[in-house]
């Protein structure tokens, strides 16, 4: 711009002595030029003011009269105004394209916030999205896990089902067979007995007394078979006294036939549990102790019934072989398996909670444990068949 100034400044003032004198023939540049030349090399209104000033003082100094110097600054100052008119059409432009440039940018701000929120919104959903995923995932695992659940349940109704049918089957052939072996043969007796007593004369009064005494003993045996009967499919004691007297009764009885030692302890206030509750203890109590019997070649076994966490707790512990225990149903033996799955079934029905710890070479402990159960009393009562019969050799 500084180049071009001294030549700028040359070219105005010949322009303007030329317009003041009227001096068409002269070859020289129009205001307009002047202006646009102003605008080509950058200067701004001040430095064509500065320019103009220089120029009018260069000229107006060699007039003699102030008229003509008062008639050539009036003339001078219009020709100034048409050398500022594209500069000022410049700044016009440029302040409106400011102004438009300025829309612009607000719009593209706008634009931009717009963009900044579609942008978070977009995280936001891609976020929803996969927590989603990974919820339909874990949904579809567990749904997995729910049906092999199922089928797992299922294999195992059907099991029990069959063990039940088969319980129920070999139960009734005992029953039959016992009934027809045992009670029919000692019912032929007695009629036997009676036939002959009928025959025999009364004159021999010691022969018919003790002919009485062997049809009584028979009657005693018929009854004593019946009541056998009868407390293995429901023992009476269970209904008429309570858990603790039938647990009694039965461990008594299990000392004997296996000379396997029991020790019961029980705290009185169990027998406030409703019936169906009372059943289920002495049903697998019953149970576990048959495979105790049967399966754990142990020498001693403990019963015990507490209370401990607003819970009533029984659990049958014995110092036998042990097995692996699964999942609470997966047990080795088919028989102890589904000997176990009945006790879950039955602990299950009234809300209980039933697990088997066992091991290999270790000692097995079955628990149950019936949570929520309003007993007031926790005192602890041991049970006379504790120590009734030792271990038999």
């Amino acid at each position: 711009m500084n180049a071009s100034l001294p030549d700028f400044t040359r070219n105005y003032l010949i322009a303007l002595r030329g317009h003041l004198k009227d001096e068409v023939a002269i070859k020289t540049l129009s205001a307009k030029e002047l202006g646009l030349q102003a605008v080509t090399i950058g200067l701004e209104t001040l430095d064509v003011a500065k320019v103009h000033e220089e120029a009018l003082i260069a000229i107006v100094s060699h007039c003699e009269t102030p008229g003509i110097r008062e008639t050539m600054i009036r003339r001078a100052g219009l020709f100034f105004t048409e050398v500022l008119l594209p500069i000022e059409l410049t700044h016009r432009g440029a302040r409106e394209g400011n102004a438009h440039l300025k829309v612009m940018v607000g719009q593209l701000t706008q634009r931009t916030k717009e963009l900044a929120e579609s942008n978070r919104e977009l995280v936001s959903e891609i976020n929803q999205r996969k927590v989603l995923e990974d919820s339909l995932r874990a949904s579809e695992r567990q749904s997995s896990q729910l049906l092999e659940r199922s089928r797992q349940l299922q294999e195992e109704l059907r099991l029990l089902s069959r063990r039940l049918i088969f319980a129920q089957e070999e139960e009734r052939k005992r029953i039959s067979r016992e009934l027809h072996d045992l009670i029919a043969q000692t019912l032929t007796g007695i009629n036997l007995q009676l036939s002959i007593l009928k025959a025999r004369t009364v004159s021999d009064t010691k022969e018919f007394h003790q002919s009485i005494e062997a049809t009584q003993r028979l009657v005693e045996e018929s009854v004593d078979l019946v009541h056998r009967f009868a407390r293995d499919l429901r023992p009476a004691v269970l209904d008429d006294l309570g858990l603790i007297p039938a647990l009694q009764s039965y461990l008594k009885s299990f000392m004997d036939d296996t000379g396997i030692r029991v020790r019961l302890t029980a705290f009185a206030d169990v027998e406030k549990l409703d019936n169906d509750k009372r059943t289920m203890l002495y049903r697998v109590a019953q149970e576990a102790l048959s495979n105790v019997a049967q399966h754990a070649k142990a020498s001693q076994t403990e019963v015990s019934i507490c209370w401990r966490g607003n819970s009533v707790w029984m659990e049958i512990h014995d110092n036998g072989t042990g097995f692996q225990a699964g999942d609470g149903v997966t047990f080795g033996g088919q028989s102890r398996r589904l000997g176990l799955l009945g006790m879950r079934e039955r602990v299950e029905m009234v809300g209980g909670k039933f697990c088997v710890e066992s091991a290999p070479g270790r000692e097995t402990t079955v628990r149950v444990e019936i949570p929520d159960t309003d007993i007031p009393s926790k005192k602890l009562r041991t049970g006379k068949s504790a120590k009734e019969t030792p271990q038999s050799s």
